[in-house]
């Protein structure tokens, strides 16, 4: 398929009128993530209006719109935009959610997309360096539908829950507990799963006491760590 342009609607959410049309950069980043697979033209349109040299260090901004992960700080990274975009087609696919949960606020990008695309977001961070850092960007930027937690994301945020969808922005060996517990009746939750170095992005969809489960393909996450820094 060519790579068209990508229709952008003006945000529901608030997001300053600067990222309302795209830079060079993001044009780039849509057509590249169009011929590597994203179809979903909601995500593209997320993609094109959250202007994501907001969400690095001055130093890599001229970095911002390659399809790459960066560092962020405190060992961690602002993700790939590839992965965010699956990851986020994948929470999508054949559902509305209006309530979603993510492990692992990091530099926030991938709580702004979300953001752009669901009525409710809850975030949760584990540094809290981070954390507020992620909280300032947002509030710069005039999202007003996420709500910020400092909190060991292993656990999820039961004072909320249910959530309609949980993305995990961090690697696990095995599927927290308290992550399917806290998903709706017809949940979803994507996470990536396995060692590090063979992990794969998991798509575990709730049927009632049952889970139904489909994978989505390789990805390389840092580990989802317990306790909070």
């Amino acid at each position: 398929m060519g790579a068209g342009p990508v229709n952008v609607p003006r945000s529901p959410r608030g997001l300053s009128a600067s990222s309302a049309t795209p830079s060079s950069g993001q044009q780039r980043l849509v057509a590249e993530l169009r011929s590597q697979g994203v179809t979903d033209e909601r995500v593209l349109a997320a993609v094109a209006r959250v202007p994501r040299h907001e969400f690095v260090d001055d130093a890599l901004k001229n970095r911002a719109y390659e399809n790459n992960a960066l560092p962020i700080g405190h060992a961690q990274t602002i993700s790939q935009p590839l992965v965010v975009a699956m990851m986020t087609m994948a929470l999508l696919r054949g559902r509305k959610p209006q309530r979603v949960l993510e492990i692992g606020t990091g530099s926030g990008y991938q709580t702004a997309i979300l953001a752009e695309l669901v009525p409710t977001v809850f975030t949760v961070e584990r540094i809290k360096p981070l954390s507020e850092l992620a909280r300032r960007r947002l509030a710069g930027l005039h999202y007003r539908n996420v709500h910020f937690g400092y909190a060991d994301g292993i656990n999820g945020w039961l004072p909320y829950a249910p959530y309609d969808g949980i993305v995990v922005t961090a690697g696990t060996e095995t599927v927290p507990p308290a992550l399917i517990n806290q998903l709706s009746p017809s949940g979803r939750l994507v996470i990536p799963v396995g060692p590090q170095g063979a992990q794969s992005l998991r798509q575990i969809d709730r049927r009632g006491a049952g889970v139904r489960e489909q994978d989505l393909g390789r990805v390389s996450f840092v580990p989802l760590l317990p306790g909070k820094h």
